[in-house]
């Protein structure tokens, strides 16, 4: 068993020495000793110091409170300050400026108005003093406006979408009107328990680096037979004043060993999907293509665009059976298919990274494609996809 020794004094433990080597600490400091010659007089750095004196940030968000008390002194305890306000660091900064001679109005906060001098220990108890009383969310005090924020995080909206739907939901209700900021502070400050747990799974995950671009120019025909470059594409697909014209890809499982098909229409957001049980080489996937494009009216099989991967080598039976364009991106450009990218990075949502994609049934695939369909869009004035190719159907 160690012998915990301080000042030739030994402890019972290790923390009994520590609290004395603290307490002689700020004994020092009481006496005059600047910070480095107290660390130094206990045998500490005067970095250990200084964490005794103001705690410590930690990136965890495990902090740890200050262990010593000197700065307070006999004054009341403040109550603990929001980082968004000045910290005890920041204050003595702006002391050091009125020392150099800046103006007050360039940086001073709670100067003593029987002297004039910013007092940077007595600044950090009157804006602690000074804290905002708890206010009820807006969430929490208008009825049912929870209840709504909370079931559209449950049909994965976000909340965008879902500030955009109780305008639609409640045009002449200003009290069911909220900002995405509002949604946002419910979800993060007032959410507990169950709700927070829908709040990580409805929240957007971030994008992956890009490579760089290329000139698809340099690049040999992938191909045997000749590719329709997007270059070509009529301009009434670029600007999405024409409806039927889609965005294709697919989301790899585990290995790249499993697959999903992904198709989306370009002005309505409408998603699709395809099941790839056998594989998703050009033949499966060819044939799934056929299979579910073959179903859509003539009037929404204008095009399709695909990169420039293996599975759609055999574009020119897609394009023979469907009546329908196929073009090709150029290499290393996903944002030539935007519409499409987002949508694969949504469907991470219910497809994560790094799982095998064989064992979903065409039944399951169908349910989520419902359900993003049933997503109000903003590019759509909230409208959802679902409508929004219905109202197509059925104008023709």
């Amino acid at each position: 068993m160690g012998r915990w020794v301080f000042e030739g004094v030994e402890y019972a433990s290790r923390g009994l020495m520590c609290k004395a080597r603290r307490e002689r600490y700020v004994e020092y400091l009481d006496s005059g000793l600047n910070f480095t010659q107290a660390a130094k007089a206990v045998g500490v750095s005067k970095r250990t110091g200084k964490v005794w004196r103001n705690g410590r940030t930690r990136a965890t968000g495990r902090n740890e409170k200050a262990s010593v008390d000197w700065y307070r002194s006999a004054m009341d305890r403040p109550k603990k300050i929001h980082p968004r306000y000045l910290s005890q660091d920041e204050r003595m900064s702006i002391a050091d400026r009125r020392l150099a001679g800046d103006s007050i109005r360039g940086i001073a906060r709670n100067t003593n108005p029987a002297t004039g001098a910013y007092e940077p220990y007595r600044a950090q108890q009157m804006s602690a003093d000074r804290l905002r009383r708890p206010k009820t969310a807006k969430a929490h005090a208008v009825p049912g406006l929870l209840d709504y924020i909370r079931d559209g995080l449950r049909a994965h909206w976000s909340p965008e979408q879902i500030g955009g739907m109780l305008r639609r939901d409640f045009p002449d209700n200003g009290d069911m009107h909220v900002c995405t900021e509002t949604i946002y502070q419910a979800i993060y400050v007032q959410a507990k328990g169950e709700l927070r747990r829908e709040v990580s799974r409805a929240l957007r995950s971030g994008r992956t680096a890009r490579r760089a671009r290329n000139d698809g120019n340099e690049r040999r025909p992938r191909f045997r037979e000749p590719m329709v470059m997007i270059s070509e594409r009529p301009p009434e697909v670029e600007d999405r004043a024409v409806p039927g014209h889609w965005e294709g890809d697919l989301i790899m499982g585990a290995n790249n060993r499993s697959a999903i098909g992904t198709l989306v229409e370009r002005s309505t957001r409408f998603l699709i999907l395809l099941h790839l049980p056998d594989g998703h080489d050009a033949e499966h996937v060819q044939q799934a293509v056929i299979d579910q494009m073959g179903r859509l009216p003539k009037h929404l099989r204008n095009s399709l665009t695909w990169d420039q991967g293996s599975e759609l080598a055999l574009h020119k039976r897609i394009s023979t059976a469907l009546d329908m364009d196929v073009y090709f991106c150029d290499p290393h450009s996903p944002w030539q298919r935007g519409t499409n990218e987002n949508t694969n990075g949504l469907l991470r949502q219910y497809f994560p990274k790094g799982t095998d994609l064989g064992g979903y049934s065409q039944a399951y695939l169908d349910a989520v494609a419902e359900e993003m369909n049933d997503r109000p869009r903003k590019t759509l004035g909230f409208r959802k996809p679902s409508e929004a190719i219905l109202d197509l159907i059925n104008a023709a």
